[in-house]
């Protein structure tokens, strides 16, 4: 984070907007001034050295979703009756995704604006249906420790309380005795990832499902990370367990239609196996001087565009294309997890099932390993408790010689480090490690609030200004 602090920093030096131009800027003008702002990036996605971030990328599909999104750009699905067509998508996309999902004949959903809202909105539907079907006033969420941290989110926002449990040591998966003991009769809804952001491993979803339906408590299934991979899986000749509607006890199912689904940022979907269930979903105000008021997700205007991208991405790819990514996808990250156990110094955290790659290290920080990744080029995400990095595999990743270069470098990095690898991790790597060290989370909550200000940084406004901008 302070690395990236020092980073806005400087580009707070260079030509800067910070008031309305007094006159509005022509098309050739604003042209030149974006692609400014598009070569500030000085990390190359396109070469495959970043983890997860962008998921596809390709040139045509790119020039497909950028044409539907203009014929959308002003739509709005607030506005059936003036847009009819976002509407129809929209319908569209979640009935594919209840096909994917094996939902039945009722199943359900609805678009959000990526995988934090459709979390954010299955704890607010649990919460509302446990209240109306059951007295509950004090609902509880029992999750295992490795879930997304939107689960927390939701439960600050909606005033929930998240009961997290251990996982196992060895295999990352949920602790399921320990998932039993948590339950009590203020629970109302486990939590099951499929699979998790960490370490990209499956949670035992029959057994919590099993769970759920014992003690009449929701059960919601995250596919947000991969959720356009686990459904094709078993055609791309990689079998799963069972994790979806067809497990009984499985009442609700989020998956990310902007990740692997290829779809444009913003956008995700919630699925429920039933209608009733969706209503504690909505908001209506029935008494509202505007006329009544009716909103199924957390927003009230959406953009149609994203919509409309969405379900661009889905026909252009198809079963077909989601098959054939999903298994080359597999694939690569299959090779890259043989290349790493090979390495000496570090480990490969449980058995990874779909796109994701967690490493970790018992002979020396882990993240100096990231530090030294850093240098090489590469983009990854560092984790904590435990100390770890991981590799997301998405498309770019796959491109021929991209698999053999990220072990390559990994092997190089852990030897460098072998020979001295009591030697102190320095830049960002070391404040990561330290924040772990730190008892009192609420100072690295303030260290955090500091880093998010930091992406708002402006030059003062109180420095001479012409036409809108900072002088040079």
């Amino acid at each position: 984070m302070y690395v990236m602090e020092r980073r806005f920093k400087r580009l707070c030096i260079i030509h800067s907007f910070i008031q309305l131009p007094d006159k509005g800027m022509g098309q050739q003008a604003l042209m030149k001034e974006i692609d400014k702002y598009e070569k500030l990036g000085k990390i190359d996605w396109a070469a495959g050295k970043v983890s997860g971030t962008v998921y596809h990328g390709g040139k045509e599909l790119t020039d497909v979703l950028t044409e539907a999104y203009k014929r959308f750009t002003w739509s709005n699905p607030l506005h059936p009756d003036v847009f009819p067509g976002v509407r129809k998508m929209e319908a569209e996309i979640v009935q594919m995704c209840v096909g994917m999902f094996n939902g039945g004949p009722d199943a359900c959903g609805t678009t959000t604006s990526g995988g934090t809202e459709s979390l954010l909105l299955a704890c607010k539907t649990y919460r509302d249906w446990a209240k109306e079907e059951k007295g509950i006033v004090k609902p509880e969420i029992v999750a295992p420790i490795s879930v997304h941290a939107a689960f927390e989110k939701a439960a600050a926002y909606f005033k929930m309380k998240l009961i997290l449990v251990p996982v196992d040591e060895k295999t990352r998966k949920c602790n399921l005795p320990a998932m039993r003991r948590a339950i009590t009769k203020n629970t109302v809804l486990l939590v099951g990832s499929c699979p998790s952001y960490p370490h990209g491993i499956i949670d035992p979803i029959e057994e919590i499902a099993k769970l759920g339906k014992k003690y009449n408590i929701g059960v919601h299934v995250d596919c947000c990370l991969g959720g356009f991979l686990v459904p094709f899986m078993k055609d791309a000749g990689f079998p799963l367990a069972p994790f979806d509607f067809s497990v009984e006890g499985v009442t609700s199912i989020s998956a990310d239609t902007h990740k692997y689904g290829y779809a444009p940022k913003r956008s995700s979907v919630i699925l429920y196996r039933s209608h009733e269930l969706r209503h504690h979903q909505f908001f209506v105000s029935t008494d509202w001087t505007g006329g009544i008021y009716a909103c199924p997700t957390i927003p009230g205007s959406r953009s149609g565009g994203i919509i409309a991208g969405c379900w661009t991405a889905m026909m252009y790819m198809g079963e077909e294309g989601y098959v054939d990514c999903t298994r080359t996808i597999i694939e690569t990250r299959q090779y890259i997890e043989e290349g790493l156990r090979k390495i000496n110094g570090i480990f490969v955290y449980g058995e990874p099932e779909v796109s994701v790659v967690g490493l970790g290290s018992d002979d020396f920080d882990i993240f100096g390993l990231g530090n030294e990744l850093i240098e090489k080029g590469w983009n990854l995400n560092s984790l904590q408790f435990p100390s770890g990095i991981h590799m997301c595999v998405t498309m770019p990743v796959t491109q021929p010689g991209v698999a053999d270069q990220f072990i390559k470098n990994v092997k190089e990095s852990a030897e460098k480090i072998l020979k001295n690898p009591q030697k102190k991790t320095t830049g960002g790597g070391a404040i990561y490690g330290m924040a772990q060290q730190i008892p009192d989370r609420s100072m690295v909550a303030e260290l955090a609030c500091s880093y998010v200000d930091s992406l708002y940084m402006t030059p003062k406004p109180t420095q001479s200004q012409t036409n809108g901008h900072v002088k040079q």
